[in-house]
């Protein structure tokens, strides 16, 4: 997986990817939430998060107070311990890892706490959520650390047209 080809790719469609999404925003498609579902089912056919994981490389996941508890429970820590040896508290309050790549990310870009992992691991990339138009900002973010969330926008961009 050529990372820098989808970055680069990522960061020259910013402008159109940006223009879609408000289009998308201003004038809901009727049916697309299905569309969206569908897209990220095709994207996930052909993308294997385990041949990229950028995301547990670059970008921290927010940790709430339940992740912390789960987390800290299956660690079998207290959870101010868990906090105290892998969060910090960043500019906007929110803990997030002290340092990345992610602690739990194994050699193989397996999870280590696959099964309890943060709710924002669980929904990363976010392309099979409903109302996808509530989450322009972090849509087009994710386009520049995630190959299937830039493949997920250039194809829902073409299922939608293709619609018309």
């Amino acid at each position: 997986m050529d990372l820098e080809f989808y970055k680069k790719q990522a960061l020259q469609k910013q402008k159109e990817h940006k223009k879609f999404l408000e289009t998308l925003k201003k004038k809901l498609p009727k049916n697309l939430d299905y569309v969206v579902e569908e897209t990220h089912e095709q994207v996930f056919e052909k993308i294997d998060c385990l041949s990229c994981a950028n995301c547990c490389k670059t970008t921290g996941p927010l940790y709430t107070e339940k992740d912390i508890e789960r987390i800290s429970k299956h660690l079998r820590m207290k959870p101010a311990d868990f906090e105290a040896k892998f969060l910090r508290v960043d500019e906007d309050n929110d803990k997030v890892l002290q340092n990345l790549p992610c602690f739990f990310l194994n050699e193989d870009n397996t999870c280590s706490i696959y099964d309890v992992r943060p709710k924002a691991c669980r929904e990363y990339p976010h392309t099979d959520r409903k109302k996808i138009y509530q989450i322009n900002h972090l849509m087009l973010k994710n386009t520049v650390i995630c190959p299937a969330a830039f493949s997920f926008l250039e194809k829902l961009t073409e299922n939608l047209k293709n619609q018309r």
